[in-house]
């Protein structure tokens, strides 16, 4: 069990890639908080994994509020004891092309995925520099985060922003024993994804069917979407690795859509 009595946070962790995270980590021997902004969400996950409560704790957090996060993460480790691991893998979408995008949906984007990065972050960090035990934070990036797509500006600009962070953190983490890195996965089918099916067809006037096939997963080696079970055993490897040697990095996890 590679994450024996370590806490994580997982942020968006009532469905989809923060779901089988938690499930994965908890399997590992971790204790979990499933943050999420819907807090009635994030509680019943939390009973369906552990109705003791002995492992798993409910938290509401809207990763875009300051407040709301700092009062999330002190509540966590109040409740557990500490923070050791923090997974920033809230996140939306919203696609449109650059020239009708609304400004107000860029800000949206760009809050969520790095705002949320950084406050998230921000507040573990304190608790994590303070334990002096170390401890690891994942961001939850993309391919996107690596190469472009068409109708998905803010998307991508957060995604290769978070690398940044990512790498900053590593610098200044390493004294304290802090690894940061980031998981970059291809086209995941979860209700995210499910929703730019439809979206993306009309707007490219294609078909559903070849949004998947000609567009989602046409770079693919094998014409597979990338699973959250994919993605959440290498947040256990990331969480669990041992020494600094691993941080500052990204990982695609994409079935060969983008190789480096």
């Amino acid at each position: 069990m590679s994450l024996k009595d370590k806490v994580a946070i997982v942020t968006g962790a009532a469905s989809g890639i923060g779901k089988e995270i938690a499930r994965q980590f908890l399997a590992e021997g971790a204790k979990v908080a499933i943050a999420d902004i819907n807090i009635t969400a994030a509680q019943a996950v939390a009973a369906e994994f552990d109705a003791t409560g002995a492992t798993t704790f409910g938290v509401a957090m809207d990763v875009t509020d300051e407040a709301q996060v700092d009062a999330g993460v002190d509540a966590v480790v109040a409740h557990f004891g500490g923070v050791d691991v923090l997974v920033s893998n809230a996140g939306v979408q919203i696609v449109a092309p650059m020239e009708e995008f609304k400004f107000s949906d860029w800000k949206k984007m760009l809050a969520i995925h790095l705002d949320g990065g950084f406050l998230t972050t921000r507040a573990c960090l304190r608790h994590m520099y303070a334990q002096g035990r170390g401890g690891s934070i994942i961001y939850m990036g993309s391919v996107h985060s690596k190469e472009a797509s068409m109708l998905k500006a803010p998307y991508v600009t957060a995604k290769h922003g978070l690398i940044g962070l990512a790498k900053v953190v590593a610098k200044e983490g390493a004294a304290h024993g802090v690894r940061s890195n980031v998981i970059c996965p291809g086209f995941v089918r979860t209700p995210l994804v499910e929703k730019q099916i439809p979206e993306q067809a009309k707007e490219l006037g294609i078909s559903e069917a070849d949004v998947v096939k000609k567009v989602m997963l046409k770079e693919t080696v094998d014409g597979e979407f990338t699973t959250v079970d994919d993605v959440a055993r290498t947040a256990v490897f990331l969480a669990g690795f041992p020494t600094n040697a691993l941080t500052g990095q990204s990982i695609v996890v994409s079935h060969g859509w983008f190789m480096q």
